[in-house]
């Protein structure tokens, strides 16, 4: 990051960010308050088919890399996914701004089922669902300057930006993203790994839209610069009020940022809930094993902690087991595993009593377990700082502006 980018983290750009607020009040199709459902994702599929045969092919099976996968996103809120690689994260986040057509499902973009559309009635949903894409070295033409990248949206949508204007607007969003507006006719090239992927989120905010599905966009960044892209990422929905899709697999950044969290495995979410009820009270045997392997930065805690081994590879997708598909590597299997497949609700244990454990679950025996624990008390009493004269109370982080255990 240049110097002179540096000090723009925290700065919000006056101009871009009144133009890109008088845009959102002018658009008077939002009527959805905050807490609404924006999104409803129900039984979304995604097969891929695999043939034998040259001239005459024939259908053998398929991969099912989404397989029944339902979730809810309200508005201003964030939804982070989480899972192994091949889990199917991407693949929903694709079908969500249609680069990959579902197999079966419905994706209801307020109210209205946005995978039985087409033409321009897709179009305009489109607008309202932007994506920001993992790799931005890839997700970015290098023969196109950066005012070329930022202000295409523009030609698809003319009706957002007049041309008069759109250098302008392209300029403004440069300031709210922390880039130099003067930067506007260098390319791609001339930018560091962390300003290409702000470049990348500029132009999903070039059409002043609702939902921002992030696919891992800080997966290929230094720590440093992921924390200053989530950062910017987590202003940008306070000041614009976007709902995110977070998709990533650093559970620690995805629980910074995100309201909800949902846990994937082979296909389908098979845990979903506050980001309190997930990493402090998880209950499905998959999400405790994911927890165990979280780096605890406490010595201490770390001796303290219980290790989960999954034994076995992940299952093909072309070939899922029967009945609960982690069955093959958990513990807890047993003959009901095989021959009933769990269902994502609430576990009935949990269904009368006032727990955060009361949360959906795809499990058939699932339990309360904390896997990531808490920071061991220190040698006299409960904190390590008891008694220690001229210490006090852990300080706020630089970053955040809140204690050291929201930090990623």
């Amino acid at each position: 990051m240049h110097a002179d980018d540096a000090g723009r983290e925290d700065a919000t750009g006056a101009g871009g960010s009144t133009l890109l607020s008088e845009a959102r009040e002018a658009d008077r199709t939002r009527p959805y308050a905050e807490g609404d459902p924006i999104l409803e994702v129900r039984g979304l599929v995604k097969h891929y088919p695999l043939t034998r045969g040259i001239l005459f092919k024939k259908q053998i099976g398929a991969v099912k890399a989404v397989d029944g996968v339902d979730f809810d996103l309200a508005a201003g809120e964030t939804l982070g996914i989480v899972g192994e690689s091949g889990c199917g994260k991407s693949t929903v986040a694709k079908m969500l701004v249609h680069l990959e057509p579902p197999t079966g499902g419905s994706i209801r973009y307020k109210g209205e089922d946005v995978t039985k559309l087409s033409g321009r009635a897709l179009k305009a949903v489109r607008r309202n669902i932007q994506m920001v894409f993992q790799d931005p070295y890839t997700s970015l033409n290098p023969r196109m300057t950066v005012g070329d990248i930022i202000g295409e949206p523009y030609e698809i949508h003319p009706e957002v930006a007049p041309k008069g204007n759109r250098r302008q607007k392209v300029q403004d969003l440069l300031d709210v993203v922390g880039l130099n507006p003067e930067y506007i006719n260098r390319y791609p090239h001339q930018f560091s790994g962390g300003q290409r992927q702000r470049i990348g989120i500029a132009r999903g905010l070039a059409l002043n839209p609702e939902i921002i599905v992030a696919d891992e966009p800080v997966s290929a960044l230094d720590v440093s610069v992921q924390a200053q892209v989530v950062n910017l990422l987590d202003r940008l929905q306070a000041e614009f009020s976007l709902s995110f899709l977070f998709i990533a697999h650093d559970l620690s950044i995805v629980r910074h940022i995100s309201d909800r969290v949902g846990v994937m495995y082979l296909g389908r979410i098979v845990e979903i809930g506050t980001d309190e009820e997930i990493y402090d009270h998880p209950t499905h045997p998959y999400t405790q094993a994911l927890l165990s392997a979280v780096p605890v930065p406490d010595p201490t805690a770390r001796e303290h902690r219980e290790r989960i081994i999954l034994h076995g590879d992940v299952p093909s997708p072309a070939n899922i087991p029967s009945g609960c598909r982690f069955r093959t590597r958990c513990w807890k299997a047993q003959e009901r595993c095989e021959l009933e497949v769990p269902l994502l609700a609430v576990p009935a244990v949990f269904r009368e009593v006032d727990t955060p454990a009361r949360h959906d679950s795809a499990c058939h025996f699932a339990e309360e377990k904390r896997v990531v624990p808490q920071e061991a008390p220190g040698p006299e009493e409960g904190s390590a700082q008891a008694g220690v004269p001229g210490q006090e109370d852990a300080p706020a982080s630089p970053r955040t502006g809140e204690t050291g255990d929201k930090e990623g």
